[in-house]
């Protein structure tokens, strides 16, 4: 058996939690696999299985290695499909996670015209207001805004983008503009609440206000809504209700002097090997934030005012 056939039939064998299943799919008897897994285990000087009678796990080193396994398999077989075809192109699935303010209003076009480059890429996208910084390993990139914390993971920088307090002009009409920060914290506002809780604090240039009068919800779409209704004030990213500001639904509350700053990372895990699918995203994922996203508040508060 060469590397490929070997490395194959350790990824079948921890997809399968059986030696003697991935065997059979590659034709072999379950001591002929054995062997196999043996060999391997000795040219690394590491156990890659625990295995008993009745189930075959992964040790630490096995999850490690399989895991460049899987993306060395990957990799050849998508260079031969290009060669066949006599392209460059990617293929495979691409596993994506992003806030859904993001993936609504930027990354579902930004992903659009990658299906469109790149037809025989599956992708397969999860959007939600709750996302942790840790990236699943079942998520080949994950896009996070705002400051990241200390992680193994590799972070790319993607663009900036801003959070700014912005109402409907029947609530600024009802309740008056807040002229200092703290003015918000007994006015009607909306938060999203995340599993780590409501979002109440707000970065309103250098100070940071916590609202107390609040309606909430676990939807940032809802939170939107709400603030076209007049039911409070809301501190949202600018892509999220840059096309309510532009027909005049919403209204920004002094801005950018309360506009805070936020970064744009696209996260994934720290494999030598990426999938060329993957490093091809996030090469076009950079390209169309750099171009779509102002790079600095005040071009911000212009693309937000443009008809």
């Amino acid at each position: 058996m060469n590397r490929f056939s070997d490395m194959q039939l350790l990824v079948d064998a921890a997809d399968l939690s059986s030696l003697s299943a991935a065997g059979r799919r590659a034709g072999l008897s379950p001591a002929a696999a054995s062997a196999c897994v043996q060999r391997v285990e000795a040219m690394l000087s590491a156990r890659l299985f625990e295995r008993t009678t009745r189930q075959l796990r992964l040790t630490d080193e096995g999850r490690i290695y399989i895991a460049s396994c899987r993306i060395a398999i990957e990799t050849m077989r998508e260079a031969e499909r290009a060669v066949r075809s006599g392209t460059d192109g990617v293929s495979g699935t691409l596993r994506v996670s992003a806030p859904s303010d993001l993936g609504r209003n930027l990354l579902v076009t930004i992903l659009d015209q990658f299906m469109v480059q790149h037809p025989d890429v599956r992708v397969v996208l999860t959007l939600s207001d709750s996302l942790s910084r840790f990236v699943p390993d079942d998520i080949d990139v994950a896009i996070r805004v705002g400051r990241l914390e200390d992680s193994e993971l590799v972070a790319r920088h993607l663009a900036d983008s801003w959070r700014v307090v912005c109402a409907s002009p029947t609530c600024i009409e009802a309740h008056g503009l807040p002229e200092h920060p703290e003015d918000l914290a007994e006015l009607p506002t909306l938060v999203l609440t995340t599993n780590a809780g409501p979002r109440h604090e707000w970065q309103l240039g250098d100070t940071v206000v916590r609202v107390r009068r609040y309606h909430e919800c676990t939807d940032s779409e809802v939170i939107r809504q709400w603030a076209v209704l007049g039911r409070g004030f809301a501190y949202r990213q600018l892509w999220a209700v840059a096309a309510d500001v532009r027909e005049g639904r919403l209204q920004l509350v002094n801005a950018p002097a309360w506009s805070a700053h936020a970064p744009i990372h696209a996260m994934y895990h720290p494999n030598v090997y990426q999938p060329p699918r993957v490093r091809r995203f996030v090469d076009f994922l950079h390209t169309e934030m750099q171009r779509r996203l102002p790079a600095s508040a005040d071009e911000a508060m212009a693309f937000a005012s443009k008809r």
